[in-house]
């Protein structure tokens, strides 16, 4: 995985969507299976912002953002069902996002503008990464073990990560969507 640098106290963040229990240990488990290095650092998550590096003193600015942009949004529906793959691009395999793609993208549009304004490596494609950088064979059995997996629930938030200095993703602030 490719993580900005950081330089003395600055501090490195995600946007994203958890995926709940008891869904997120079924695909953190089978991430583990698969022997994804990252596994154990990265919880099962839809990426709205990927890992982007602040300055301490920007923090608060970013926060009053992802505030207001929570704020424009409602809850809705999260629908995960079998896999995906952006092989031979990257070598990743992936549960779809088959409810909520068009929410996901707005959220990801809104995410990206103010102070988080920065330009996409690829396009946005909200799915939730389950093999990452493992050998080819790693990658067809979490696509073929996965195939039948399907959750569904709601997305009442979103959080925002900070990547520990142990190389651990957890949750700093979960921002409720309240939009009417």
């Amino acid at each position: 995985m490719r993580l900005p640098d950081r330089v003395g106290d600055q501090v490195r963040i995600g946007v994203a969507l958890s995926v709940p229990e008891p869904y997120g240990t079924v695909l953190q488990t089978a991430r583990q299976h698969a022997g994804d290095p990252f596994a154990e650092s990265i919880p099962p998550h839809v990426t709205l912002l990927g890992p982007t590096v602040l300055e301490p003193d920007h923090v608060d600015h970013v926060v009053t953002h992802l505030t207001a942009v929570a704020a424009g949004h409602r809850p809705f529906t999260l629908h995960l069902r079998g896999t995906g793959t952006f092989r031979p691009v990257s070598s990743v395999v992936f549960v779809q996002v088959v409810e909520g793609i068009a929410e996901c993208e707005m959220l990801e549009r809104d995410i990206r503008t103010g102070p988080l304004a920065q330009p996409l490596r690829f396009n946005y494609h909200p799915h939730v990464t389950v093999a990452h950088d493992v050998p080819e064979d790693s990658l067809d059995w979490a696509f073929d073990t996965l195939a039948g997996f399907e959750a569904r629930f709601l997305v009442p938030s979103l959080q925002i990560f900070e990547h520990g200095d142990d190389g651990v993703w957890r949750v700093a602030r979960d921002v409720p969507f309240s939009a009417a």
